[in-house]
């Protein structure tokens, strides 16, 4: 029996790799949101948790922000969020937002206050 070929890249091949917090209730909550929102499978979710899963940066580095990869630009922080949203369309208009001057330093502010306070939500919701 022949072995069936790889499918043709088509516009549904993941745009952006996003790796997350395997280990966080917060994180796996987002995430699963995000996937249900990726009805195209636009997006690679990696578990950073998983010790099988290939990092393009020390794991400890990876963990304490969030990062994905879009093209070939690795982003963390809110330019991460912003990647994964844009690779979705009810979402694509937020991630666009967050690219304009000014705007994407606001949410990197917000985006640093929540690391500040993720362990006691994360905490809240084990």
């Amino acid at each position: 029996m022949p072995v069936p070929a790889d499918p043709a890249p088509t516009e549904t091949a993941p745009r952006v790799t996003v790796w997350f917090d395997g280990a966080c209730p917060l994180c796996t909550r987002e995430i699963t949101l995000m996937r249900r929102l990726d009805r195209r499978g636009a997006i690679r979710f990696l578990d950073a948790q998983d010790p099988e899963t290939e990092c393009p940066l020390d794991r400890a580095d990876l963990l304490a922000r969030f990062h994905a990869r879009e093209g070939d630009r690795l982003l963390s922080g809110a330019a991460a969020f912003a990647a994964m949203w844009r690779a979705i369309p009810l979402l694509r208009p937020l991630g666009h937002l967050v690219r304009l001057p000014g705007i994407d330093r606001l949410f990197e502010l917000a985006y640093r206050g929540f690391l500040r306070v993720r362990p006691r939500l994360q905490r809240m919701l084990a």
